[in-house]
């Protein structure tokens, strides 16, 4: 489809009208759950998923506690740039979430991973080190879901092939939890 300001707004609106919104649901369920029980949320991605990742903590920490009083213990794998590089490194750019998860994750707590395609290397090895550590696991993925579906116990899957409506919808979904988490209303 040729691109135009109609076009993509008319695309957008119907990967968000194509959200399925039990898993939304399911998802917040999975967060508040684990904020309820003191633990962990922990969020990871690459290029503008770590940009949304980035943006879900900030908006999470802030807001819930300013807005219910609850603290919310949520971390960014991919804010840390020093990390990341030293990861890369002196291991590979394949196990810069996965390192960090062994290091500062522990069971119940939960690891969020944001992609596009689903199929980003270093992102599906940190769900799998997750996984085997007892860590909650959720994908937030486009395209087919990739292996990152495959292999998280919970995904919301955005139904696209267009990596922008992907992150388009990445931010969405971060900013439906935020609200859903601190009661706030919807105003026009």
């Amino acid at each position: 489809m040729e691109f135009t300001i109609e076009n993509y707004i008319k695309q957008h609106n119907l990967v968000i009208k194509n959200f399925d919104h039990q898993e939304v649901k399911n998802a917040i369920s999975l967060i508040k759950e684990t904020i309820d029980k003191e633990k962990r949320v922990a969020v990871c991605g690459n290029g503008g998923s770590a940009l949304a990742a980035s943006h879900y903590i900030t908006d999470w920490n802030k807001m819930v506690y300013s807005h219910t009083g609850l603290k919310f213990n949520g971390i960014c794998l991919s804010d840390n740039i020093g990390l990341i590089t030293a990861y890369s490194n002196d291991l590979s750019y394949s196990e810069v979430f996965s390192e960090q998860v062994k290091n500062l994750l522990h069971e119940d707590d939960l690891l969020i991973t944001l992609s596009g395609s689903g199929n980003s290397e270093n992102v599906v090895k940190a769900t799998n080190v997750a996984n085997e550590m007892k860590v909650n696991t959720l994908a937030i993925c486009g395209y087919d879901g990739g292996k990152l579906k495959q292999v998280s116990k919970n995904s919301v899957w955005i139904r696209s092939n267009d990596m922008q409506l992907c992150e388009d919808a990445q931010t969405v979904f971060g900013h439906m939890v935020m609200k859903s988490l601190c009661r706030i209303l919807i105003s026009v």
